[in-house]
């Protein structure tokens, strides 16, 4: 099996899904590799696409918001959208690649190389199968003008969503969002406390802003300040804003409670540690704590996807969903005092998210490929 992962960086939870993949084929032997398919259009267009991604999630939410909800209004099987178009314009060298490498499938954790891919099969005759890896907890814009041979989505609860924008039934897989083998279990909470330098056996808060460092977390820190006990510790993980980190920093100067840490790939740790976890509603992230069984409250989404991701969570017992930062303050508190609350939180992420998705990933694609 020679297996291509095809991702983008505009949001990493793509990037960390496609490795997840790329992790579970690898230990089985294929040969696998993961590209950012923007590399393959005009020099400089990965940096610029997750520039605008970043600057107008982070700084004009509301925007983002719009335009996601006037994605979805003119998103049809139809028609072709802006966002395909832009697509093909590298399409052949794609294709060039591709057949030039041999590969046996592609994977797509990301919707701009669907749509290329989907490109290529409409003006080439690609040998490759193709699938594509839903990384949110809704069938996304635009997903019905793609052509793969499998789709691969979070639940079946979500399968009329995906069936009322045109994807055959036969081509649905409910697998579950895909996570690195490292969220599959969760380690001793106070050995990794002590291995990261976190001298207490007081309530832990772990805040995560994403990797671009989203959200109003002085407003948080305010409210969660007020109910901490003494031996009690906040971690926020700043991801790469570094306003955002000097800012928390200064204002939480001389309260040995709050720690603001700066970007770290050792997430798992973190979250092994904490008793609570507050993030926005990431599809990745909220997966991956999942996973793991971690107590979790979801701040303020960006609108669009990310709403959806925190209406299933907090639908199904998940997570506790919060309106603005205050709010997601207070309700941490209220679940880092009723530990039966947390227990029964836990219990409902492992009824309804597949923490090994990656295995029956990579199972289902063996498998179609075997059968070709």
């Amino acid at each position: 099996m020679k297996a291509l992962i095809l991702s983008c960086n505009t949001g990493q939870g793509h990037n960390a899904a496609g490795r997840a993949v790329q992790e579970e084929f690898i230990r089985r032997g294929a040969e696998c590799r993961m590209l950012d398919v923007l590399r393959f259009g005009r020099p400089k267009t990965s940096k610029r696409a997750a520039g605008v991604y970043v600057k107008t999630a982070t700084s004009f939410p509301g925007v983002f918001g719009m335009a996601y909800r006037a994605a979805g209004a003119i998103s049809s099987a139809k028609r072709k959208s802006p966002v395909y178009l832009a697509n093909t314009l590298y399409g052949k060298k794609l294709y060039s690649y591709v057949e030039r490498e041999g590969y046996d499938c592609i994977v797509m954790p990301h919707l701009f190389p669907a749509e290329a891919v989907t490109y290529i099969r409409n003006h080439y005759p690609l040998r490759a199968a193709c699938f594509f890896v839903a990384t949110d907890y809704t069938c996304i814009p635009f997903t019905e003008e793609t052509a793969m041979d499998g789709y691969f989505i979070p639940s079946l609860e979500l399968s009329e969503e995906f069936l009322e924008k045109g994807i055959p039934q036969e081509k649905l897989k409910a697998t579950g969002i895909p996570v690195s083998k490292k969220f599959w279990t969760r380690g001793d909470k106070l050995k990794t406390r002590r291995a990261l330098g976190i001298g207490t056996d007081g309530p832990v808060i772990l805040v995560m802003t994403g990797s671009m460092g989203f959200g109003n977390i002085s407003a948080m820190l305010d409210i969660l300040k007020r109910g901490l006990p003494q031996d009690g510790r906040v971690i926020v993980l700043g991801g790469n804003n570094e306003k955002l980190k000097e800012k928390l920093r200064r204002e939480s100067r001389g309260d040995r409670r709050i720690q603001v840490m700066d970007f770290t790939s050792q997430v798992d740790l973190y979250m092994d540690m904490c008793d609570v976890l507050v993030t926005k509603p990431g599809g990745l992230t909220s997966t991956e704590a999942a996973a793991k069984g971690i107590p979790m409250v979801h701040s303020a989404p960006i609108p669009g996807c990310e709403t959806a991701n925190a209406r299933f969570f907090s639908g199904h017992g998940m997570s506790l969903a919060a309106g603005d930062e205050k709010e997601a303050g207070c309700r941490v508190l209220e679940l880092l005092r009723d530990e039966s609350a947390r227990k029964r939180m836990v219990e409902a992420q492992k009824r309804f998210v597949n923490g090994m998705a990656a295995v029956s990933i990579c199972d289902a694609i063996e498998a179609y490929c075997r059968g070709r």
